[in-house]
């Protein structure tokens, strides 16, 4: 038990410290890759565009046209938050 704790560990540390490029892949699939590379062409921290796109996109399967705005054409991409309370913001770029 204590073996699956720690490898669970290790991996989750790898992956908040493995470089962006390399999240967005793990994150994306051909389809999110191209549209998030779309959305996200313009932002000013593209690689935080790029990895929260990525995230939103393969657990809602879409992402809005353009690169700001047309959130209702994909309500789980624009319904999904972080945090809780107080401190909840728009997940997806």
């Amino acid at each position: 038990m204590k073996l699956q704790t720690t490898a669970a560990l290790a991996l989750l540390l790898f992956l908040l410290l493995a470089p962006p490029a390399l999240r967005v892949s793990m994150a994306g699939s051909g389809f999110c890759d191209g549209k998030c590379t779309t959305r996200c062409s313009k932002a000013s921290r593209h690689d935080d565009c790029l990895k929260y796109c990525g995230i939103c996109c393969a657990a809602c399967g879409c992402v809005p046209s353009g690169t700001a705005g047309h959130k209702d054409e994909c309500p789980c991409y624009r319904d999904m938050t972080t945090g809780h309370g107080n401190r909840t913001r728009p997940k997806c770029p």
